[in-house]
């Protein structure tokens, strides 16, 4: 009977944490980007009222590593987002080394379901809305939120070339190049 008692009480521990994981947001645990890029996978806090992203962690790395970083802005259930985490996956073998001397990918998770006015970006002790954070960086798209949107910044959060966003966004190897190498 003892038996009994610790396998349903085990099984119930077991069981329970499967759904809570099951229940989570897609996307919500795991980078979208492909694993061989070594994301640095950046949760928003404030959630479900605002999605803040705090960069300010990835910032610090970059500057103590002397990189740029490739922060990635993509939504778990965005079939465009998908499609470019495909792309990535299947030409880690080439991309990878052009990634990894240069850059920290920081990979922020979202939903389709987050409107501009609800997400957010940290940077130190500044917190920016969406189309604020553009504006800030200088970026001259429109302030609509688009997914999938790429930024690359500097150690010091400085943008380091203006960046295409949404569907079919740099999708071939020598497309993918010429962004890292910062050639326009």
């Amino acid at each position: 009977m003892r038996r009994y008692r610790v396998f349903c009480r085990v099984f119930c521990r077991v069981f329970c944490l499967a759904l809570c994981l099951a229940t989570l947001a897609p996307g919500a645990t795991a980078a979208g980007i492909p694993a061989p890029y070594a994301a640095l996978v950046i949760q928003p806090a404030g959630m479900p009222a605002r999605y803040e992203f705090d960069l300010s962690a990835a910032l610090a790395r970059a500057r103590r590593e002397n990189k740029r970083l490739y922060v990635y802005l993509g939504a778990s259930d965005c079939p465009y987002c998908r499609k470019y985490e495909a792309f990535l996956d299947q030409n880690a073998q080439e991309l990878v080394p052009q990634f990894r001397p240069q850059y920290i990918v920081v990979d922020l998770r979202s939903a389709l379901s987050v409107s501009a006015n609800q997400l957010y970006i940290r940077i130190g002790d500044r917190s920016l809305a969406y189309a604020d954070f553009q504006r800030s960086i200088g970026d001259e798209r429109a302030r609509m939120l688009v997914y999938p949107s790429v930024w690359l910044l500097d150690a010091y959060a400085r943008p380091l070339m203006q960046m295409p966003a949404g569907t079919g966004t740099f999708q071939t190897v020598p497309e993918q190049l010429e962004i890292l190498r910062l050639e326009q």
